[in-house]
């Protein structure tokens, strides 16, 4: 296969935040819901907060860099390698984060 890649891929750390909630999950809480209401409803009584879709996702994560670098398309089957290679290269890695996360795979011509 000819023609070359850009991967964009994040280094993980032990420490890391993430979470996902549904808005139903999010909405039952008191404390989020009064304060929603408080700041686009303000001094109107008897309001609910109801959503269409309760299984969409809302996700907290740890903001991260993201970094690149381009390869061949031959070299696909190693990609998570040779990002390992690219991070230790850059010096990237530490002693809790030293786990990689690839973003994306964007094939260029």
């Amino acid at each position: 296969m000819d023609g070359k890649m850009i991967v964009t891929y994040k280094i993980l750390c032990k420490n890391d935040f993430n979470l996902e909630l549904t808005l139903e999950k999010l909405f039952e809480n008191d404390k989020v819901a009064k304060m929603i209401k408080s700041e686009f409803a303000k001094g109107i009584r008897n309001i609910d907060i109801i959503t269409k879709e309760s299984d969409a996702k809302i996700k907290l994560e740890t903001q991260k860099e993201l970094y690149q670098f381009e390869v061949n398309k031959n070299d696909f089957a190693d990609l998570i390698s040779l990002a390992e290679e690219d991070a230790k290269t850059r010096k990237l890695t530490k002693k809790d984060c030293a786990d990689i996360e690839l973003v994306n795979i964007e094939t260029i011509d």
